[in-house]
């Protein structure tokens, strides 16, 4: 099979001419060993390659199919995962400075499973800073470039997966999502990228992000890709303390059934009034909608919360669960990290322990509601992200004052599923979620599935030319304004770092300062007037 070939196959299509012996595991990596040769200047997916590993792994790997040992629709795969996911003997750097040098001796659980299933390891992938803060030109490495015009974004923070699988260097990916970090690089980089139930696969092993909103899950073409993907990570693991109990079904059963009869609510207000999105997002989400009730299903809107509500929810928890994990480097050397991240973790000192409990609490509110919907629709459908903006237009400050589409779904714990549902005018991917109840992982997938196979989008590929030089662009740091903060919140941001025990630089400080209205709007905008027996959700099961 010709090199063009390989790389435009999804893994449902790879994976039985693997097994027939038509298609060599080892002649496959050197492919796709050869494709990045050629793309990964311009790209930037990598952090580390494992070259050398891959195809030693990819011989043994044909050597055993040979034999008549298939183990299963991975076996031969090439993969990568996200740089938070531990790998023995290979750099494990959260794409940090604080990093550079943290290599463990162990694989995290759903790296394990995926070579326990044969699959063949090609590297590791860029990241935003421990899955955090933005596209930064200040880390060791260079941010990743979206394959569909090398100048844009690919979304975070699951950076490197994104442009890895869209650009045909792995049909299979690793990814973390915490507040859509799986969603927002498979939206606008046009792949399939699933946020599985919470607790469905293991974290352990996976540099934390947030405990109580991490979800680990699958990157690559395709729903059904995804579903592969899913048989071979899902599943108790007694070295997560969240893990699912029980056993993990098989995602692939009963993926070709279509949606008909199935019950779909459309939450139109998302994109339509909480948030502005893309001009041509409308259109998409419309024909989507369209051919969801062509393929049978019973169509109707409903609303949820606002976007901000949720995004205050998560962000104070979340935030103030980071800023817990990296608060002894962030006081040893806050300089040694990004100025995205820094804006992003320091200012949840100015969060309360008041704060924390009123936004635990509000999450409980958020799944007590979702109860009497889950019994009146099979899956709920809407808008993913916009148009992929370019690189050096990113603005520090809109992670505090601009709520994200997948936020909400992080908050409820139940599987979302991004999919390509479009392009724009100038060929950039949008994409959609399909989200359902908590462990009914499968029939999402299978939605996406036969989603796909109606319209499919999928099978468009963006064009790369090797030696192409990516496209240019002016990152610049962020210069963070202070002239408008007011000096009573000045002294109270000063005083929380202090009282955190950071000793901070004046410019550092000041990105502090800068941020703080926003941390305290959102923190304000919290309800304050819960009933006495109104429970948290730190023992979180998303089934409850």
């Amino acid at each position: 099979m010709a090199d063009t070939a390989l790389h435009d196959l999804t893994l449902a299509e790879a994976a039985p001419l693997v097994r027939a012996r038509k298609l060599s595991p080892v002649e496959y990596a050197n492919a796709l060993l050869s494709r990045t040769d050629a793309l990964e200047p311009q790209l930037n997916a990598y952090i580390t390659r494992t070259s050398e590993a891959a195809i030693e792994a990819a011989r043994a790997a044909e050597a055993e199919i040979a034999r008549g040992n298939w183990r299963g629709p991975l076996h031969g795969i090439p993969f990568a995962v996200k740089d938070i996911y531990d790998t023995a003997g290979v750099l494990t750097s959260g794409h940090s400075r604080t990093c550079i040098d943290r290599v463990p001796d162990k694989d995290a659980t759903a790296v394990a499973r995926l070579r326990a299933a044969g699959a063949v390891l090609m590297g590791k992938l860029a990241t935003h800073e421990f899955a955090h803060g933005g596209p930064s030109f200040d880390l060791p490495w260079p941010p990743a470039r979206n394959p569909w015009n090398t100048a844009h974004f690919t979304g975070g923070s699951s950076s490197g997966s994104g442009a890895a699988i869209a650009a045909g260097l792995v049909p299979v990916s690793l990814g973390s999502d915490t507040g859509g970090s799986i969603r927002g690089p498979a939206g606008l980089c046009g792949i399939a990228g699933l946020k599985p139930t919470y607790g469905l696969v293991s974290r352990a092993g996976v540099l934390p992000n947030s405990y109580s909103y991490d979800h680990c899950g699958p990157m690559a073409r395709t729903s059904e890709d995804c579903a592969l993907i899913l048989n071979a990570i899902a599943g108790n693991d007694p070295a997560d303390p969240a893990s699912a109990k029980g056993q993990a079904r098989d995602f692939t059963a009963g993926i070709d059934l279509g949606v008909k009869g199935l019950r779909i609510g459309v939450v139109r207000h998302f994109w339509e009034r909480d948030l502005t999105v893309h001009a041509e997002v409308p259109a998409a989400m419309a024909a989507a909608i369209s051919t969801f009730r062509e393929m049978g299903a019973i169509v109707e809107d409903v609303a949820l919360r606002p976007l901000q509500s949720y995004s205050d929810v998560k962000i104070v928890t979340a935030e103030s669960e980071l800023f817990s994990l990296h608060l002894p480097e962030l006081i040893a050397r806050p300089e040694q990290f990004g100025q995205d991240f820094r804006a992003r973790s320091l200012a949840a000192c100015l969060f309360t322990a008041e704060d924390y409990v009123r936004a635990s609490r509000e999450r409980r509110a958020i799944l007590a509601e979702m109860h009497p919907l889950y019994r009146r629709y099979d899956l709920f459908l809407t808008a993913n992200t916009s148009a992929a903006p370019r690189l050096d237009r990113h603005d520090t400050l809109s992670f505090w004052t601009r709520p994200n589409l997948t936020s909400p779904f992080n908050c409820t714990g139940g599987p979302a599923l991004a999919i390509l549902c479009g392009f724009t005018n100038e060929g950039l991917p949008l994409s959609m979620q399909i989200a359902g109840r908590p462990f009914d992982d499968a029939r999402v997938l299978r939605a996406g599935h036969a989603f796909e196979r109606a319209t499919g989008f999928y099978r468009r590929r963006p064009s790369l030319v090797p030696g192409t030089r990516p496209g240019a662009v002016d990152p610049k740091p962020w210069s963070p304004d202070t002239s408008s903060v007011e000096p009573a919140v000045r002294v109270l941001a000063e005083n929380a770092a202090r009282h955190a025990g950071l000793r901070l630089s004046d410019p550092v400080l000041e990105e502090l300062v800068a941020v703080a209205p926003s941390a305290l709007a959102l923190a304000r905008r919290l309800r304050r007037d819960h009933p006495r027996e109104a429970e948290v959700a730190s023992i979180f099961d998303p089934a409850d």
